[in-house]
């Protein structure tokens, strides 16, 4: 096994709800190979959004570790980990998360923003704008660079945001039940999307209670009563790539 992009072991994740604890993650432990495509199914409220926001730092365990690269990532200092959460990785959500007053392309170029501040901004801008339309194009939506998010298909969306998660070049993408909010062919159509991003070098961890969204993996893992029970290797399962920008139809 090469050095894993990622790393997290033993992870433990308790919330309050009212006087009851509820333990969400019992002890999770898993890697994520550099180039690796990942999905962790399990059922709904199971854990796999609270792990994936662990992974991420969105949010901290009660204990265990998440590696990144070899550094502990609760470990570094507070803006060390806000570039981790900003620049190393990126984040695609099932309900896209996408501003309504902005359009396409200045939703893809907001954590390129964030990263450089309003003052570095503005000697960076024509570079990022470069970088942000050839993503857009990348995702078959160069077309629609001035629309706005209401004027775009759920599909069109969850592009959208996968151009933006992809804006600062980041090492891994994170994906929470990206398809979650799609009807089955554009949702295949996103898959297929991530599957040729995959190919072409990105790592992607992808949470999921759907079991056929596995097959698009290298391996796939299963959450369940907060620990991972099983694994599988999909290998030869998984399907081939449609062409960006089309909705493939099962």
């Amino acid at each position: 096994m090469s050095n894993p992009c990622l790393t997290a072991t033993g992870l433990h994740k308790t919330y309050k709800m009212g006087k009851a604890d509820i333990e969400v993650l019992r002890g999770v432990s898993l890697h994520a190979e550099p180039g690796e495509y990942l999905v962790i199914t399990g059922a709904s409220g199971s854990g796999k959004s609270t792990l994936l926001s662990i992974l991420g730092a969105l949010d901290t365990p009660d204990k265990g570790t998440v590696t990144f690269q070899g550094r502990n990532v609760f470990q570094m200092p507070s803006a060390a980990r806000n570039a981790y959460r900003n620049g190393l990785v990126g984040f695609v959500f099932q309900f896209y998360h996408l501003f309504p007053e902005l359009n396409v392309l200045e939703n893809v170029l907001m954590p390129r923003m964030v990263m450089y501040g309003a003052v570095k901004w503005w000697s960076v801008r024509r570079q990022a704008k470069r970088d942000g339309a050839e993503l857009l194009e990348r995702v078959g939506l160069d077309h629609r660079a001035k629309h706005r998010p209401k004027e775009l298909s759920g599909g069109e969306r969850q592009r959208v945001a996968v151009a933006r998660a992809l804006i600062n070049r980041p090492a891994l993408l994170l994906a929470d039940e990206p398809t979650g909010n799609l009807d089955e062919s554009i949702g295949a159509g996103i898959l297929s999307l991530l599957a040729r991003l995959n190919d072409d070098g990105q790592t992607i961890v992808m949470v999921t209670h759907d079991p056929k969204v596995a097959a698009y993996a290298h391996r796939s893992l299963v959450l369940k009563e907060g620990v991972i029970h099983e694994s599988s290797e999909p290998g030869s399962e998984r399907p081939v790539p449609a062409p960006v920008g089309t909705e493939v139809v099962r």
